[in-house]
């Protein structure tokens, strides 16, 4: 990916499902891809813990050897709102295309760090990776065990640099 240059993200998600949108690559070394796009879903989304609507713009940082991927979450003033992480297979880049498959587990952090969720769990174990691949199912728990430390001993900022 060329800084500046169109990417396609590509999320592919349980039961054939799959988000696309368009985003600027920021940068890539080759392991770490940084994508930043506005929000692509519905005007509004209230999760209860963070309200994403249109104007918010996510910086995307993916790792080609990490299960994870961690998305900072800007208001449209620039004001940080958190961090939302996917716990995922590792990243894939080929061409203009970023691909991730989602694995359902998900961490917030909030701006302040005062807030730090696991979620979805319920809807991992509902999926039956566990029983179908358990090498995954255990990186998944393992990655979302990597998130939750970091975010609690500020281990953000290294992680995205």
């Amino acid at each position: 990916m060329e800084p500046g240059g169109e990417v396609t993200v590509v999320l592919l998600k349980s039961r054939d499902r799959r988000v696309s949108y368009p985003a600027e690559a920021l940068r890539d070394d080759g392991v770490h891809a940084v994508v930043r796009a506005p929000w692509a879903g519905p005007p509004v989304r209230d999760f209860g813990f963070v309200r994403f609507e249109r104007g918010d713009v996510f910086t995307e940082h993916y790792w080609r050897d990490r299960w994870f991927s961690v998305k900072e979450v800007r208001a449209a003033d620039g004001s940080l709102k958190g961090w939302y992480c996917d716990v995922t297979r590792p990243a894939r880049v080929e061409g203009g295309t970023l691909t991730t498959w989602d694995l359902e587990l998900d961490l917030w952090v909030s701006a302040d760090r005062s807030a730090v969720l696991r979620l979805d769990e319920d809807e991992f174990e509902a999926e039956g990776l566990a029983g179908r691949d358990p090498e995954a199912a255990g990186h998944a728990r393992r990655a979302l065990d990597e998130l939750e430390d970091l975010a609690r001993s500020g281990g953000f900022a290294a992680l995205l640099d």
